[in-house]
């Protein structure tokens, strides 16, 4: 029978819960400590509130470090006190260094949503459906000191839909990289997997998203709008400006309706029709119905819903700048 194996877990949002559960699950593992961000403050009190990893460790039972800095000696002798075989990491929040790498008697393993060497970095759940990627994934790989550029352990893959929005594909991903993580350690305990260097030549990078980033250009093409807000679901959010207010619009199709047409008559971002299918409006290639969104009375509502209380004059334009 096989020995216990020893892991100090890492990780913070929601992505991150998963693989801990599945883990804390597992008879032949024991977790000794999870690692995870200080409590922050949060909405509009801005009250401390732990992380989701916090939550669901101490309602596994499981000791909670939370320290603002992991790379410091106090950290790493408290780390080291702890004899672990594998540091599991998923979405944790802070830079290792190669000190702290060291630790395990293993190896440091990292959880990435995203089929790398595609999409290394911080947004890589968006960058798959702005890209209108077929498919994406969560891979394995031993944690080096650049980041998402260690070796490969094992990947597994799920298709992107047209509706999928950051969301549903975030929570596909952390399903399925809490078996994946599970099969790895399996498999490397067994002697039955060799971690796989990179292709570097074939990275991509993802930066961090900021509120910004959810602003839609509507000179781009419906299909090229439509991936953008599912991709800003549910952060930051896609918005335009009708006026002075701010539009956030949470589900769009792409319209039938021939591009000829749209294109004889209105510029990019000139809502041309609303009906019962909802909000009509011209693009940079073909057009699209714009479904749900919320105005500034801060609910989300159906399109017919949002006219009955907010009336739209054909031909006005979104905010393009």
């Amino acid at each position: 029978m096989r020995h216990r194996t020893h892991i100090i877990y890492m990780g913070t949002p929601d992505f991150s819960v998963p693989a801990l559960q599945e883990l804390a699950a597992q008879d032949d593992f024991f977790i000794s400590l999870v690692i995870t961000q200080p409590d922050r403050p949060k909405g509009r009190g801005k009250k401390l509130a732990p992380s989701p990893v916090k939550t669901a460790a101490l309602n596994l039972g499981l000791n909670v470090f939370q320290p603002e800095n992991l790379n410091t000696k106090e950290a790493r002798d408290k780390l080291l006190s702890l004899n672990p075989d594998f540091f599991v990491v998923a979405a944790f929040g802070q830079i290792l260094s190669q000190e702290i790498l060291n630790i395990p008697k293993i190896m440091p393993i990292n959880i990435h949503a995203s089929l790398l060497p595609r999409y290394r970095g911080a947004s890589p759940i968006q960058a798959s459906i702005l890209n209108m990627d077929r498919e994406t994934g969560v891979s394995t790989m031993v944690m080096a000191k650049k980041m998402d550029a260690g070796d490969l352990l094992l990947s597994s893959s799920t298709p992107i839909s047209k509706q999928d929005t950051a969301q549903d594909i975030h929570d596909r991903l952390g399903l399925i990289g809490a078996d994946l993580i599970v099969e790895t350690l399996h498999t490397i305990l067994d002697n039955r997997l060799n971690p796989t260097p990179q292709d570097h030549s074939k990275a991509t990078y993802v930066k961090m998203l900021k509120k910004g980033d959810g602003k839609i250009d509507w000179n781009l093409s419906n299909e090229q709008i439509c991936a953008h807000i599912n991709a800003m679901t549910p952060w930051p959010g896609a918005f335009t400006l009708l006026g002075n207010k701010i539009i956030k619009i949470y589900k769009a199709t792409p319209s039938d309706t021939p591009f000829s047409d749209i294109l004889t008559h209105h510029e990019p971002g000139v809502i041309f029709q609303c009906d019962k299918e909802g909000i009509h409006v011209a693009t940079g290639k073909g057009s699209l119905i714009i479904l749900e969104l919320m105005g500034i009375s801060g609910k989300r509502l159906k399109a017919r819903q949002f006219l009955c209380g907010h009336k739209i004059d054909p031909f006005v334009r979104f905010d393009l700048a």
